[in-house]
């Protein structure tokens, strides 16, 4: 099965030979040493590189356990660059060894070295790129399947494969494995067999109990602003343990850093400034989310914002929560203060849309509710409600376009409708 990812090879294509290190981000599992040594490097075997000219090294694999020695992985790359044409020099999963950026640097000063590296963890974050790489490393941040990328390999109707998306996620892996129950078992052992396994030894963690309760609580609160001073008393409250708001706080960034989750800041969009009291924080994959809760809360609503969210920001768009304050005067006469919440306020340079997530709209009661937030935004900005049914796009005398999560998630055209 060849999964396209030309979203994100086109990326890579267009950064060679730029004299940076290319390094590829992301969550473990999610196809970014397919990319690497499957896609990229046909891609170089087409374009007339001869194989001899791609070096390539998988340090997660136990055979190459030696090349984890800093020494020893410059040796043989060394001796594979044999000639003065250039070569492609391909690691996966490199923050394996130690001193790696020393090894990366020292390759910038080759002329005919072009190097790409995968990594999982928050030595990749980009905030440390420009640090680790002095201003030289290109970061190329790679997310599980879309919805789209998931239906290019699914020849069902996309109503049929939406369900398999919500409950399975985007993990390449999950299309090939033969039934339910063998995709819930993969993606339960990949939950606490690695990622809590990475977190736990990075982080010197000695017992994943905590870990494993606040991810259980966050997953199954998605969509929901909070804190790590609310969450302290979530888990006073329902797991009976007491868990410092700091702790939480630690822990919320290992998740980041994992790239298991991303946080959505609040935004006051009159006031046009951050407010950092409540955050969203959204999982980038909902069939690990939903392993996390034993697939036992798989609520469509809510697994639908998430969704709408990653889509966003696979297509390259930052995302903050909305908030939308104003001053209704009451029946006493008197100016009530009232906040509306807009699900996304979705920025990428001069563009701006604020987007409503509504699973159903069945009444126009329930439309109006939807669209009081949306109303109260000054601004000229698009503003876009998507429901779950399968709509023909429409817009309302407000302005406000209304369409199906479908065509939003296989048409991204459609956003500028």
């Amino acid at each position: 099965m060849v999964i396209r990812r030309d979203k994100y090879l086109k990326q890579l294509i267009a950064s060679k030979h730029n004299g940076f290190i290319k390094i590829i981000t992301g969550l473990r599992r999610c196809g970014k040493s397919y990319l690497l040594f499957n896609l990229f490097k046909d891609h170089l075997l087409t374009s007339g590189v001869h194989d001899s000219h791609i070096i390539q090294v998988d340090l997660e694999d136990r055979r190459n356990k030696k090349l984890r020695d800093p020494d020893e992985l410059l040796s043989y790359i060394d001796s594979k660059i044999i000639d003065k044409e250039m070569h492609y020099i391909l690691l996966d999963e490199v923050q394996h060894v130690p001193e790696f950026e020393d090894v990366l640097n020292s390759y910038l000063k080759v002329d005919n070295a072009d190097i790409y590296v995968t990594g999982s963890n928050s030595k990749f974050l980009s905030s440390d790129i420009i640090t680790e790489f002095r201003g030289r490393g290109t970061q190329i941040h790679i997310y599980p399947l879309s919805f789209a990328e998931f239906m290019s390999v699914d020849d069902r109707h996309p109503l049929d494969a939406w369900r398999d998306y919500y409950t399975y996620g985007g993990l390449p892996h999950t299309l090939s494995l033969p039934d339910e129950e063998a995709k819930e078992n993969y993606l339960k052992e990949l939950y606490t067999k690695v990622y809590l396994t990475d977190i736990k030894e990075r982080h010197s963690i000695r017992s994943d109990a905590e870990l494993k309760e606040l991810l259980q609580i966050i997953a199954s609160s998605i969509g929901s602003p909070t804190n790590p001073s609310k969450l302290e008393r979530t888990f006073k409250s329902v797991k009976n343990v007491s868990l410092s708001n700091k702790t939480i706080d630690t822990y919320l960034s290992y998740f980041a850093d994992a790239f298991l989750t991303e946080k959505s800041i609040r935004f006051d969009i009159k006031g046009k400034k951050y407010i950092n009291t409540l955050s969203k924080h959204y999982f980038t994959d909902m069939g690990v989310r939903n392993a996390i809760l034993g697939f036992r809360q798989t609520e469509e609503n809510h697994i639908m914002e998430n969704v709408i969210y990653n889509e966003l920001r696979m297509r390259g768009y930052s995302v903050d929560v909305g908030m939308v304050e104003t001053r209704p005067v009451g029946e006493d006469g008197k100016r009530i203060r009232k906040q509306y919440e807009v699900d996304f306020v979705v920025n990428r340079g001069s563009q701006r849309y604020y987007i409503q997530s509504a699973f159903l709209m069945p009444t126009d009661a329930k439309e109006r509710q939807e669209s009081a937030s949306l109303l109260n935004i000054d601004d000229s900005f698009k503003k876009i409600i998507i429901v779950k049914d399968h709509i023909k796009p429409k817009r309302n005398e407000e302005g406000i376009v209304t369409i199906g999560l479908i065509d939003f998630l296989l048409k991204p055209e459609l956003i500028n409708w």
